[in-house]
């Protein structure tokens, strides 16, 4: 990272060690970002103040705490200060281009200010670059992996340098968190802080949150079916298991029985061949007796 990454326009430090861990992947060519002393209470650091001195100012002082407001670092909602009665009344009159400014930086992005800069006050270069800031932001809430490209068109930034040190200052501002893919081109969102809520999309948002709720309630329910439908197989398995294995008790006493039936028959056959076989006579030793010859011979 050159020198330019370091320092801001003013010349001081842009980012503290203690509070902005940076590491590259020179594998992926992924810059990694975040700033882990910030992030909690990004978007409304300091409005407090704001909101006691608007409390009974005039008109013409509360324009001068407008610009004061979209110019202070680490304030990134404006809600608050938009609704109460005293800013409120410069909708209409002489004023109203404030007014239109503070409208623009709590819902609106850097594409609707360039299509029309009459109806906004000049802005100076800190507001613009919250603005761009507060732009990246509402995409980053429809987009978790931003091109290049689309960035520079609603940012209306040619140069990449530009682009990048523009994305790492949103970092450092605590408003986002993610990974600069320069290999690919893109911004990855890991985080980013909630804008405010213009009174119209409320109604939006609670059907969005209904749909949900109807949603967890139909798979909560599928669920359920799902668990009494897996109960009754198991409580099925079961009995089969148990028929199966009672079966088999039945089938190995049978043909134990079957067995021991088949082995008696066998003796008993066995006895009864012993019982009827004859015994055979014993021959009696033959007495063999010389012939008593005359002692004579007789010739032919």
């Amino acid at each position: 990272m050159d020198d330019r990454h370091m320092e801001t326009s003013r010349g001081g430090s842009l980012y503290e060690t203690h509070c902005l861990l940076i590491s590259l992947r020179s594998q992926d060519n992924i810059l990694e970002m975040s700033d882990t002393g910030k992030l909690s209470n990004a978007g409304n650091q300091g409005l407090e103040q704001f909101l006691l001195l608007a409390k009974g100012t005039k008109a013409g002082a509360m324009t001068a705490l407008i610009m004061q407001v979209v110019e202070a670092p680490g304030i990134y909602v404006f809600g608050e200060l938009l609704e109460m009665p005293n800013v409120q009344e410069l909708a209409e009159g002489p004023h109203k281009k404030w007014h239109n400014l503070l409208n623009l930086f709590a819902y609106g992005t850097y594409q609707d200010y360039k299509a029309d800069p009459s109806n906004f006050p000049e802005l100076s270069k800190p507001a613009v670059s919250k603005l761009r800031h507060l732009t990246i932001v509402s995409i980053a809430a429809k987009c978790k992996r931003i091109p290049y490209t689309l960035l520079q068109t609603e940012l209306d930034v040619n140069n990449l340098r530009e682009l990048e040190d523009l994305f790492i200052e949103t970092i450092y501002a605590g408003v986002i968190e993610g990974k600069l893919d320069q290999k690919n081109q893109q911004l990855e969102v890991d985080y980013a802080i909630g804008r405010d809520i213009r009174q119209e999309a409320i109604v939006d948002i609670v059907n969005t949150l209904q749909q949900w709720c109807d949603g967890c309630e139909t798979v909560l329910s599928n669920i359920e079916e799902q668990i009494l439908r897996a109960n009754k197989n198991k409580e099925s398995c079961i009995k089969k298991r148990q028929q199966i294995e009672s079966e088999v008790i039945d089938i190995k006493k049978a043909i134990k029985a079957s067995s021991q039936d088949i082995d008696d028959q066998h003796m008993s056959t066995d006895t009864r061949e012993a019982d009827i076989q004859p015994s055979k006579p014993t021959k009696k030793p033959s007495k063999i007796r010389g012939l008593r010859g005359s002692g004579k011979f007789w010739n032919k």
